[in-house]
């Protein structure tokens, strides 16, 4: 089967983010999911690096495109290890997970 090429549609995000301030409760909230944030954006790149479509990645993990657009939304869902590193390899990813001491003050 041929693969898809991806072109992901231009999103200026810090336009939307500043937008998105100015709702009472946004930044306090945005502020609690920050780790979920950052692992949705760096799938999202990991994807678009390897030029692939949310349908291809879902068959190559055995799964439907909804569940990849969950995967893909931050602090809706909290995905596996398990899942997380089956993603990781259809995008042609190795999953890092690492502690980091928190810096003293």
């Amino acid at each position: 089967m041929a693969e898809l090429k991806f072109k992901p549609v231009p999103h200026d995000h810090e336009a939307f983010l500043a937008k998105a301030r100015a709702r009472k409760g946004f930044s306090a909230e945005y502020e609690s999911l920050e780790l979920e944030y950052q692992v949705a954006g760096q799938m999202l790149k990991a994807r678009s690096r390897a030029g692939l479509t949310q349908d291809v990645v879902a068959e190559r993990m055995g799964t439907t495109k909804s569940a990849i657009s969950r995967l893909e939304s931050a602090g809706k869902h909290a995905p596996s290890f398990a899942t997380l590193k089956r993603y990781a390899s259809a995008v042609g990813c190795d999953l890092k997970v690492k502690l980091v001491p928190h810096k003293a003050a």
